[in-house]
């Protein structure tokens, strides 16, 4: 009887470590995280959904002559800002589970 109620037990905290994680990825979806390249020239903006929510571009950074360089500086902001929404997901969700890391949990 004891290890029923030890697997009982277990179950109820899975499924509320799921509810706390549907709540969390609900969440998550609305914070926002950004970064920067070129000295502020270009602003990438990613959300706890790991998707680019917005890119600013200031007219300065604009060369018709160097079209690449600004190329260079929307990849660095935009990957910059998603591998920071990575973290901040990571970083919740291991929160969230105590630390341990259960594949294709998220």
């Amino acid at each position: 009887m004891n290890g029923m109620g030890n697997m009982n037990k277990l179950m109820k905290q899975v499924q509320k470590m799921q509810q706390d994680m549907v709540k969390l990825q609900e969440e998550l979806k609305d914070r926002t995280i950004e970064a920067t390249s070129g000295g502020g020239a270009v602003k990438a903006v990613a959300n706890g959904r790991k998707q680019l929510v917005s890119i600013e571009i200031k007219p300065e950074a604009v060369d018709p002559d160097d079209v690449e360089m600004l190329q260079d500086l929307i990849l660095a902001a935009a990957n910059e800002a998603l591998q920071k929404a990575e973290d901040m997901v990571n970083q919740e969700m291991s929160r969230l589970t105590g630390g341990l890391n259960i594949p294709g949990l998220f």
